[in-house]
């Protein structure tokens, strides 16, 4: 015959000895059970890990109490919520503990009700905290600015600052006056100062006569076309004279 009594005694001593604060023994009409015999109340929190990650961790408590023959008939079993958790999952779990008492009949089964409850507690309340961590990553990724184009080098830089150099020059110019950008870089002479300076005999011109002036000036043909800036050939000049200062700049290094 089994005694029944002294099972129970030796299962609430082990209790104790492992659980230690956590297990406590409390008035029959806290635990919510329809019985006088002795009640017991365990907590149950999520494990260290979660409570780093949580400022107020889920907390229950698994109340039993044995029934006269357990454990060959189930123990009355209640659950309650110490921190952060609701009515609807504490139903769940309830009805969780009850069908596994019913699986566990004819040996101690509280502590592994326990360590059931733990587990549920871990994987219902651990998959809040990593959806929390994934949306702080995500929000995180959002606040990264992902750079766009061409990377950037000293070639591509020092190419990019004579081009802007060059458009820059070309924008002063725009605000010039028309005679200033018409003007030739070498002063163009006159039909006397061109025929004076032996140019003219050098290709064969016929000489004429000294008080023919005005005469020399019209017989000197300029094209329109010699006083129109083009923006690319101004543009192309620019960037050659620059290459060829840095060229020369170079070689004096050297």
């Amino acid at each position: 015959m089994t005694d029944y009594a002294v099972e129970q005694d030796m299962e609430i001593e082990a209790l104790e000895a492992i659980l230690m604060d956590d297990f406590k023994e409390i008035h029959s009409a806290e635990s919510g059970l329809s019985t006088s015999n002795r009640c017991f109340q365990i907590k149950i929190a999520q494990d260290e890990e979660a409570d780093e990650l949580q400022t107020n961790p889920a907390q229950l408590a698994l109340i039993f109490s044995h029934t006269e023959k357990y454990p060959d008939e189930p123990p009355l079993l209640n659950v309650k919520s110490l921190r952060g958790i609701s009515t609807e999952d504490i139903r769940i779990l309830k009805e969780k503990l009850q069908q596994e008492a019913s699986e566990n009949l004819g040996m101690a089964m509280i502590y592994t009700l326990v360590t059931s409850a733990k587990e549920w507690l871990a994987d219902r309340f651990s998959g809040d905290t990593g959806d929390g961590n994934a949306e702080a990553e995500e929000a995180a990724k959002d606040d990264i600015v992902i750079p766009h184009g061409e990377p950037v080098t000293v070639d591509t830089f020092l190419a990019w600052r004579e081009r802007f150099e060059a458009e820059l020059a070309l924008e002063r110019a725009k605000l010039m006056p028309e005679s200033a950008l018409t003007a030739p870089k070498e002063k163009k002479l006159t039909g006397r100062q061109w025929f004076e300076s032996g140019r003219a005999s050098a290709k064969g011109a016929a000489p004429l006569a000294e008080g023919s002036d005005d005469e020399d000036e019209d017989d000197i043909d300029f094209d329109d076309d010699d006083f129109e800036v083009d923006e690319e050939d101004m543009l192309e000049h620019y960037l050659a004279e620059k290459s060829d200062s840095s060229a020369h700049s170079s070689r004096r290094g050297s």
